[in-house]
């Protein structure tokens, strides 16, 4: 099953990627993941990568895609994937139909409406610390602010306000219009409400999952 999760910020892609990594056992791959284990490892692909970064230029395409289609030939993914991250553009889509024959099987779009996002991610605190997420509503820590784990003060990302939470929600809409509408004509993709509790989202994707067995 090679798949591919999209979702704007606050659709809660990281908690279906775990529950599918659990149920499924396939790898889950993420282009950040693959970037700072190029770099750490002083891969070439790595040390190309670390050049722009220290530059403060964006890592371009053609780079990416190489590092992930080294990821694509390990012998972990021969029974399948959950790619998250890439690709972002049409382009890097069909340069992805290139690195795997027969493409992907499914795209999984978490469609989620802004106020949701918005709810989600500005109720969002962050341990200094460990880096554990809470969530005011969701899922507070057991004191009032303090990490459960840490004792320490939680704090709010500066990105996490309403103002720019809307505004990154309009650019990834913006941005993934290409891609969604490369697997839609495909007929690869899946449009899930990410506004579900996650127990629910994650039941549509078993149902479209096992569809494909």
């Amino acid at each position: 099953m090679r798949l591919i999760l999209f979702g704007p910020p606050g659709a809660g892609k990281g908690t279906q990627a775990k529950l599918m990594i659990e149920a499924f056992g396939l790898p889950h791959i993420s282009t950040g993941d693959i970037l700072r284990s190029e770099v750490k490892n002083n891969t070439e692909l790595g040390k190309k990568a670390k050049a722009y970064m220290e530059s403060g230029k964006l890592v371009p395409d053609t780079l990416v895609t190489e590092m992930v289609k080294s990821r694509l030939s390990s012998s972990d993914v021969k029974n399948g994937f959950i790619l998250d991250g890439f690709p972002r553009t049409e382009g890097q889509a069909r340069s992805l139909d290139n690195i795997l024959p027969g493409g992907i099987d499914r795209a999984i779009y978490l469609e989620t409406s802004e106020d949701v996002v918005v709810q989600r991610l500005t109720g969002r605190r962050v341990c200094p610390k460990c880096g554990t997420n809470y969530h005011l509503k969701n899922m507070p820590p057991k004191k009032d602010m303090i990490c459960d784990q840490c004792q320490v003060g939680l704090y709010q990302r500066p990105d996490d306000n309403e103002a720019t939470v809307k505004n990154r929600l309009h650019v990834y809409l913006q941005e993934s219009e290409g891609v969604l509408g490369y697997y839609r004509v495909q007929g690869k993709l899946e449009n899930v409400s990410g506004d579900l509790d996650s127990k629910d989202v994650f039941s549509v994707i078993q149902k479209i999952i096992s569809s494909l067995k």
